[in-house]
């Protein structure tokens, strides 16, 4: 596990620095409008895992205990071939949509978004090939060259003076092929194939999607916490002003690579681990983590410092980070440890009933905001809340189903987060 883990964040500390320099340098270099457009579709995008219908996530939670030279290369194979013709088939749905979208800017963005349904899931295909079958070396090079090219190609673009929405998509959705490309000759007979499908192939694609549905669901709905405040934003607020609170967000986000990389490199080596290890395994690996995830949020002071010198027009943009800040702790423990630990007991049912209640309570809290309230920092307010509440009430469900009670903690981090608003607000950054 220790050794998945280390591969997983090394690769992320690749993608860390290569965000960094994209999330610094184009707001420096585009416009904000163009830079808005940008945030816009990657928010869009992050819910084209919906036409899966879980497929995927039923590959992981069915196949994960199988290594690449003991899978049933053939079944997979020929339920991947049904798979990418129905994402051909959402994809051309999607494109066609757009002819009715009157907005010239938003029709070129669902005409890019019907074509990030085809990469998305297919780079999403290829990066669970390599976690499920624990290939976690070659899923670090898929992940790092998709991310090293992205980078080189958006400096090398606004070198060359393409500084448009338009030009960041080509390199965007161009990094994603070729990437997809390597990671289908690293998968022989797990792609495309040309003989008759396996016996059992539709069976068995129903009952991968109908065990990965419900962890789908949970997962968009997780990924909604942040999203749904973004779309509400959107909706209601001017583009320039979306533009600086996705700004915010991405911020947070970076930091957040850290974590889902390390979630990448834990599942599979707790799909192999004696179910009797797994209560203590749990307290170790929180008691590890949740010092380094207070001592992260430090981090703020000094970005402040750095950011307000480098991109005074996003000053704003920093007043909102210091509200999300300790999102990092919640989402963090959520991603890395409860959600992990539900998937691994196969409670994918309770993962999703605690994650859509949230996220309708959230999305609520939302719309009152910003259409009733009109008052953002009330908002993110709202998502804090409902982010902890999510966290806490996740922590002790896992916490009863191994029997292991660490409810002190739950106040002591509380106070923590509280003494960190205090510095924040009393000090002015």
């Amino acid at each position: 596990m220790k050794k998945n883990v280390a591969l997983t964040v090394s690769a992320q500390l690749v993608s860390f620095f290569v965000s960094a320099i994209l999330n610094l340098i184009l707001p420096k270099y585009i416009s904000e409008m163009d830079y808005s457009s940008w945030q816009t579709l990657l928010l869009y995008l992050g819910y084209v895992p919906i036409f899966h219908f879980g497929f995927l996530d039923g590959l992981m939670l069915r196949y994960s205990q199988y290594d690449y030279q003991t899978l049933n290369k053939p079944l997979v194979q020929s339920q991947f071939r049904l798979f990418f013709g129905a994402e051909v088939i959402f994809a051309l749905i999607v494109f066609a949509l757009s002819f009715g979208v009157e907005n010239e800017t938003y029709r070129q963005l669902v005409r890019f978004i019907s074509f990030g349904i085809i990469t998305a899931n297919l780079y999403a295909y290829a990066s669970h090939l390599f976690q499920m079958t624990n290939r976690i070396s070659k899923y670090v090079i898929f992940v790092m060259m998709m991310r090293l090219m992205l980078g080189v190609g958006i400096v090398v673009a606004l070198i060359c003076g393409a500084n448009s929405f338009y030009d960041l998509c080509v390199v965007y959705f161009a990094s994603c092929v070729l990437t997809i490309l390597w990671g289908a000759s690293q998968n022989k007979g797990l792609f495309w194939g040309t003989g008759k499908l396996a016996d059992g192939t539709v069976a068995e694609l129903k009952s991968n999607v109908s065990s990965g549905i419900m962890l789908l669901i949970a997962n968009l709905s997780s990924l909604f916490f942040v999203g749904g405040a973004k779309m509400v934003v959107q909706w209601h607020y001017d583009p320039l002003l979306f533009g600086k609170v996705a700004f915010s967000f991405t911020l947070v986000n970076l930091f957040l690579t850290f974590v889902t990389a390390a979630s990448v490199g834990i599942f599979p080596s707790l799909k192999r681990i004696d179910t009797a290890d797994l209560p203590d395994f749990y307290v170790r690996i929180r008691r590890s983590m949740t010092p380094l995830l207070f001592v992260s949020l430090l981090l703020y002071f000094p970005g402040c410092y750095v950011l307000k010198l480098w991109l005074p027009n996003y000053v704003e943009s920093l007043v909102y980070l210091g509200v999300l800040m300790p999102m990092i702790v919640y989402e963090s423990r959520v991603t890395l440890l409860t959600n992990n630990y539900l998937k691994t007991y196969r409670k994918e049912q309770l993962m999703l009933v605690i994650n859509l209640v949230s996220v309708a309570i959230a999305f609520v809290l939302f719309l009152a905001s910003a259409f009733i309230l009109d008052s953002l920092f009330i908002l993110f307010a709202c998502l804090l809340v409902v982010v902890i509440a999510r966290s806490v009430i996740s922590e002790i469900v896992v916490m009863r189903i191994i029997n292991r009670r660490r409810y002190v903690s739950f106040g002591v981090e509380l106070a923590f987060v509280a003494l960190f608003y205090f510095a924040v607000v009393m000090f002015n950054g």
